[in-house]
């Protein structure tokens, strides 16, 4: 793990570290069969506004790690993360139109993401 990270103040409820690996591991197979599932569905404009919002969320999900771990940036993640939510949302809503499995596989990832926007924030308010 990060030693800066080690480093910060972390709001109460935070999970040991060797929580995140395991619960995101889970979350991204669950995120892959989703998108696999969506990638059977015939060709419409449903599908293609799904994608579009799936690669832009999945985008900032990856550029968070870099914002954070990488810059040391606590509040530039914050931005990257409740945008990464803002385009989550509607990825969910399209997905559940094209499949309800789909759209149920991708929940996990939506509590998580408002877990991670929680400890995003009491870092934040906790280290500046």
């Amino acid at each position: 793990m990060n030693i800066w990270y080690e480093n910060l103040i972390k709001p109460p409820f935070t999970p040991p570290n060797q929580f995140f690996p395991v619960a995101w591991g889970i979350i991204y197979t669950l995120i892959g069969i989703s998108f696999l599932i969506i990638l059977q569905k015939r060709n419409d404009q449903t599908k293609y506004i799904a994608m579009n919002f799936y690669l832009i969320q999945l985008v900032l999900n990856f550029l968070w790690i870099y914002i954070f771990f990488d810059l040391k940036s606590i509040n530039l993640a914050l931005i990257d993360i409740v945008l990464l939510l803002i385009f989550l949302i509607p990825t969910i809503i399209y997905f559940f139109k094209l499949s309800k499995l789909a759209g149920w596989l991708l929940i996990p990832y939506l509590l998580q993401v408002i877990f991670a926007i929680y400890l995003n924030i009491g870092l934040l308010m906790l280290n500046t």
